[in-house]
């Protein structure tokens, strides 16, 4: 009997043993704040772009690693975000188009803060972080709980500008019942700068019950996987008076290649059909210049906007003592263009479009460090594994970038990938290496290649001239076609 309860007391105090051990490895791991925005290019001060204001952003940059050279996997929000959170390329999740559905497409597959989740982290999501539009919730399921929106931050705050997109909303609901398509804006005024509140637009408000979030997960023993993500500076170009007036319209430039690019195959175009559907910008035809300039300066004062609410997201993380035990990842799902090319908006395979915004900060890393390697946005998910102690699953299509944290001058790839689709059955794929950006564009119904664009960084980084037809480049571009052709591959 002795012997028994002996065996008994010994079990229970491994089990015991083994409980504490656990929890206190929990304990130990580090939070992860999972910062995105959406459209943002590299036009942020720390990215060399002094004339736009962000001390922020520089704040983060100065804080932890700064990607140069960061692409994302497609240039359209859904898709991008499905790529990111899953680890696969668009092709391989089977999300390159904004209405298909993740979990129809790839029900199996396990997100980043699924992953966490499995690993005992608490994992909560506030704003815009899968892509919350054209019939998608959030993926609820990647959640501890539900994501949580934007609150009751608004899209506009003048009533008349509330008064224009509600006409618009009812003009297209009547043209789509009658079966026909609608020429004419579908949605409210392109900017709107209002006396507004910090918190009365949408990121103010998500941001606003987002720090409350932080708060509260920060009271919790299990550690936490909290993402937060900024729909700006997504159009609509709204955002309060104040950050329009950091900026002096007429001190604000043209861009300086307002053209398409030479021999440019059409694919590569589009006919900035996103811009056109916001009230005040002409359905046919070129933008005007003086428009130009508004609407850049509605971007600015959107990127000047989200960065102030980034300070106080920032703030309250040093305030509860939580920096030195957090990992800190900021991203954005693609970049943009502002009249560059003729073009607005994403939807290309040109660079301004696939390059994007990327920085980690990290606890024991060196700080105030750039990098120019080659990364992608699928690297995002291999990397926190490995940030956090956690094994890498082996499915995923990215590569930690640890080696670069530790020694910003290694590198993971030599190319990094990017794909963009025009119709239902072209798809143009691109590869970005330190002096080309190629482009193949294939009809996937015949696997017949049907047009190609290249691009010399060297002496052509605005990518002005389509190199492809130029006999020089052959040698290159059968090397840059090799690349391609092993796009679902290891880069």
């Amino acid at each position: 009997m002795k012997l028994l309860a002996s065996l008994c007391f010994r079990i229970q105090f491994l089990y015991t043993g083994l409980f504490i051990l656990s929890f206190s490895l929990l304990a130990e791991r580090p939070n992860v704040l999972f910062i995105a925005a959406d459209d943002l290019r590299t036009d942020l001060n720390c990215y060399g772009q002094t004339h736009v204001i962000t001390p922020n952003f520089d704040r983060l940059a100065a804080d932890g690693i700064l990607f140069d050279r960061a692409y994302c996997q497609q240039a359209v929000c859904h898709p991008s975000r499905a790529s990111l959170m899953t680890g696969k390329l668009p092709d391989t999740v089977g999300v390159t188009s904004l209405y298909t559905d993740l979990r129809v497409a790839a029900p199996d597959a396990v997100t980043i803060p699924q992953y966490f989740r499995q690993h005992g982290y608490v994992a909560e999501s506030f704003g815009k972080i899968f892509h919350n539009g054209h019939g998608h919730h959030g993926d609820p399921g990647s959640w501890t709980v539900p994501p949580h929106r934007f609150g009751d931050g608004q899209q506009y705050m003048l009533e008349e500008s509330r008064e224009a997109r509600r006409v618009n909303r009812e003009r297209l609901a009547t043209a789509e019942g009658a079966g026909e398509r609608l020429g004419g804006p579908k949605n409210g005024p392109v900017i709107e700068s209002s006396k507004g509140t910090y918190s009365e637009y949408r990121d103010g408000a998500m941001m606003l019950n987002a720090r409350e979030g932080l708060k509260r997960l920060a009271g919790g023993r299990e550690p936490f996987f909290l993402a937060v993500g900024f729909s700006k500076p997504h159009l609509p170009f709204n955002a309060p008076e104040k950050y329009w007036n950091l900026y002096v319209r007429d001190e604000l430039k043209l861009p300086d290649n307002s053209y398409p690019p030479k021999d440019v195959p059409s694919y590569a175009l589009h006919t900035n059909g996103e811009l056109r559907s916001y009230q005040g910008v002409p359905w046919k035809g070129d933008i005007p210049d003086e428009l130009t300039l508004e609407l850049r300066h509605g971007y600015y004062a959107c990127v000047s906007y989200i960065d102030s609410l980034l300070g106080d997201l920032l703030e309250d993380l040093d305030a509860l003592r939580l920096r030195d035990n957090t990992i800190i990842v900021f991203w954005s799902d693609h970049g943009f263009k502002l009249g560059e090319h003729s073009l607005w908006h994403k939807h290309t395979n040109f660079e301004l479009d696939c390059r994007v915004p990327f920085m980690i900060s990290a606890p024991g890393y060196r700080k105030g460090k750039r990098t120019g390697s080659l990364v992608e946005l699928l690297d995002v998910y291999p990397t926190l594994c490995d940030l956090a102690g956690l094994p890498i699953p082996a499915n995923l299509e990215g590569t930690s970038l640890l080696p670069i944290l530790e020694n910003p001058k290694n590198t993971v790839r030599s190319f990094a990938r990017s794909q963009y689709p025009r119709g239902s059955n072209i798809m143009g794929y691109t590869i970005k290496t330190d002096r080309y950006r190629y482009v193949e564009w294939t009809d996937t119904s015949t696997n017949e290649v049907v047009a190609k664009e290249l691009y010399d960084h060297f002496v052509d980084g605005p990518e002005n001239v389509n190199q492809a037809n130029n006999l020089s480049y052959q040698i290159e571009m059968g090397l840059l076609s090799e690349k391609v052709s092993t796009f679902n591959g290891a880069p």
